[in-house]
């Protein structure tokens, strides 16, 4: 069971997927959607259960129920007593786990492909059946306390990482954690967990993705013998979520801390995602990053770490699959000596220069060649084409879109990619996060 991690290094979640397996996708009748990805190469199945809810939809005040809820939907049902699930994937050889991200939670396990009926049994059981008490919920709250103290509260970076986060998102839940905030996951009790559960986990909020050696008819069928049982609760919840307003001023977060033994610099900006992007804007913004921050080719690296020797470490990432507005980050690791101002100018300088003058076709070939490059090899992985069309449908993209991901990466010109430098990397909104050494403590 695990919080989603926002990206550390060079990264792009886009709905990314060339042309490859025949994806299929429709609809029960209890609304429950199902995305069918054959790959036979392999006698498995990838089983995924993913709800459209994250940690951005927590009520306010009760940040963290989403994730915590993941961790109570381990702990039994009416049919399957706490462990009992587990026990089972494991004797039939199959893994499992779960995580919570700031739009979706999802579920999955892998297994021989002949046990698929049987995770389904298990997983629509989960759906609907989840028993909860007091004496499971409060351990558990503890365990997730203990999560945060381990992940968040003994780790300088991470604290600079939410700190960086809220300044980014001053109105919208996506500046505050996944895993919530500690004063107000210590409040968190069984009351709010069946309602959070009661709200979002039905077939209608629901979409349920299996990638292996099945066909799409013996999905369809075991999906209606299984999932379709569920009654239709009625129409999907509506998020309801607070907009981030525009920026209009650049601000600074910095940390200092004992533990740092490496300074380090991060600068966030507002960006939008492919959700809520106008037609090519998000690829315009997957090509520039991937020319402005991939690791070892980007332009941040080649300029600081290769050629000015000021940093050991320079990259970017964009988090594109998002119901809402997201966000770049582009981060640097400075060498012994160099202050991060300056360093902060040495990106932006690199940044300008793209705005000023441009990409060249080399350069935008590469780039696009690396993006789908990245992307025909993930297929090898069924467990990371199953995440790819989850997170896509989860966030409000669709099976077409995904498909036709990699022609529209195509599409995009020179032009686009320094129009969306020029847009979204202004400096007047940038978020800046500086983490240094405390000497004084």
């Amino acid at each position: 069971m695990t919080v989603a991690t926002i990206p550390t290094a060079q990264a792009s979640q886009s709905p990314q997927v060339s042309q490859g397996p025949q994806v299929s996708h429709f609809r029960l009748e209890n609304g429950l959607e199902v995305v069918a990805i054959p790959d036979h190469r392999t006698p498995v199945v990838t089983h995924m259960i993913w709800y459209r809810n994250g940690s951005a939809d927590d009520p306010i005040g009760k940040s963290g129920i989403a994730h915590f809820l993941e961790h109570l939907m381990f702990k039994g049902t009416h049919n399957h007593p706490q462990g009992e699930f587990s026990n089972i994937v494991a004797e039939l050889g199959g893994q499992e786990n779960a995580f919570t991200s700031l739009d979706y939670t999802a579920y999955y396990q892998r297994v021989a492909k002949e046990h698929l009926r049987a995770m389904m049994e298990l997983e629509a059981d989960r759906m609907t059946n989840l028993v909860l008490s007091d004496d499971i919920v409060d351990p558990e709250r503890d365990v997730v306390l203990e999560e945060r103290r381990m992940r968040v509260e003994t780790d300088p970076g991470a604290q600079l990482g939410e700190s960086v986060a809220s300044a980014l998102f001053t109105h919208h839940p996506y500046g505050i954690p996944i895993i919530g905030w500690m004063h107000e996951i210590e409040t968190l009790g069984r009351e709010d967990a069946l309602a959070f559960y009661k709200r979002f986990y039905t077939p209608e909020n629901a979409i349920l993705v299996v990638a292996g050696d099945v066909a799409p008819e013996e999905v369809r069928a075991l999906a209606e013998a299984t999932y379709g049982k569920i009654p239709a609760m009625g129409e999907a919840p509506v998020r309801h979520r607070p907009q981030e307003p525009e920026t209009r001023a650049s601000r600074r977060v910095s940390l200092a801390d004992p533990k740092v033994e490496q300074p380090s610099l991060q600068l966030a900006y507002l960006a939008p995602s492919y959700t809520t992007a106008a037609p090519g804007e998000a690829e315009a913004l997957d090509v520039l990053i991937q020319i402005l921050g991939a690791q070892s080719t980007g332009r941040l690296h080649r300029r600081l770490v290769m050629d000015k020797r000021v940093a050991v470490m320079a990259g970017g990432w964009y988090q594109s699959t998002a119901v809402d507005r997201s966000r770049v980050l582009l981060y640097a690791v400075p060498r012994p000596g160099v202050s991060l101002e300056s360093l902060e100018k040495d990106i932006g300088a690199v940044v300008a220069e793209i705005v000023e003058k441009g990409v060249d076709a080399a350069e935008l070939a590469r780039a696009k060649t690396r993006l789908i490059a990245d992307t025909v090899y993930a297929q090898d992985s069924q467990t990371s084409l199953a995440r790819i069309y989850g997170s896509a449908l989860a966030t409000g993209s669709t099976v077409g879109s995904v498909a036709s991901w990699p022609d529209d990466i195509e599409a995009v010109s020179a032009e686009a990619v320094r129009d969306a430098a020029r847009r979204w990397l202004d400096p007047r909104r940038t978020v800046s996060g500086y983490l240094i050494k405390d000497e004084a403590a």
